[in-house]
C-alpha cells in the first residue's frame, strides 16, 4: 500500500514541476443570439426543478407578489440595494440590517438580483452586490426569488468568469446557484432544502431592446 502511495505522490510532484503548457482549447465566446441565450437559460433552470417566469420590466413587483401569494409567504427579506420597483405593497419587506440566522429563519423568503447568469449551465452567480446582499440571505429562508435581467445572461462559463474579473467581483464572496438546494442519499432519494432554499423562483426580465 505504501509503495502505491509513494508512486502516486511522485507522479503528482513530477506534474507540479512540469513546464508543459496548460491546454486552453475550449470555447470562450458563445455564438447564440440574445433571445437564444435567454431561452436556453430558462430551459436549463427549469431542468433543475426551479420555477422560471419571463416578465416585462414593469411587472417585477406584481410577479413577486404573485409568487409569494401562491406559496403563502407574507414576509420576505431583501438587501438595501434591491430596487424599490421590485417591491410589492402586497408583501411585507424586511431590509437586512445584519439580521441573525434565527431572524432570517422566521422569514418566508428572500428577494435578490444577480451579477451574471450562465445559459449553458442554468447557473446564477451572486457576488454580494448591492441588490444581492449577504450570502446568508439566500441560504436560510425557504424561498429565493431571484431577478435576472436578460442582459445579464451570457452563454458560457468562461464568459461569466471574464465578466466577474472585469468587475472585480471575484474579490467578494461568490455563490453559484443551479436550482434549489438539493442532495441525494445513497438510495438516490432527492432531498431539497438541505443547505439552502428548497424553492427557487427566477424572474427573467425582458431587455428593453433586443440584440446579440
Amino acid at each position: 500500500m505504501n509503495g502505491a502511495r509513494d508512486e502516486i505522490l511522485s507522479r503528482v510532484r513530477a506534474t507540479a514541476h512540469s513546464s508543459a503548457p496548460v491546454v486552453r482549447a475550449y470555447r470562450r465566446r458563445g455564438s447564440l443570439t440574445a433571445e437564444e441565450r435567454t431561452e436556453l437559460f430558462c430551459v436549463r433552470v427549469g431542468e433543475y426543478q426551479a420555477e422560471v417566469r419571463r416578465i416585462a420590466p414593469a411587472k417585477v413587483a406584481a410577479a413577486v407578489a404573485s409568487v409569494c401569494r401562491s406559496r403563502g409567504v407574507q414576509t420576505i427579506v431583501a438587501a438595501d440595494g434591491v430596487p424599490r420597483e421590485w417591491r410589492s405593497d402586497q408583501v411585507t419587506f424586511v431590509v437586512d440590517d445584519d439580521l441573525s440566522t434565527k431572524a432570517l429563519d422566521a422569514i418566508g423568503g428572500a428577494l435578490t438580483g444577480c451579477t451574471v447568469a450562465i445559459a449553458e449551465t442554468g447557473t446564477i452567480v451572486l457576488t454580494s452586490g448591492g441588490a444581492e446582499g449577504r450570502r446568508v440571505l439566500t441560504l436560510v429562508p425557504d424561498l429565493h426569488l431571484c431577478v435576472v435581467d436578460e442582459t445579464q445572461i451570457v452563454e458560457l462559463v468562461p464568459e461569466a468568469f471574464a465578466q466577474l474579473i472585469g468587475e472585480d467581483a471575484q474579490c467578494r464572496p461568490l455563490t453559484f446557484i443551479s436550482g434549489p438546494s438539493a442532495t441525494s442519499d445513497i438510495e438516490l432519494t432527492r432531498v431539497e432544502g438541505v443547505h439552502g432554499p428548497r424553492d427557487l423562483v427566477v424572474l427573467v426580465v425582458e431587455a428593453a431592446t433586443s440584440g446579440n
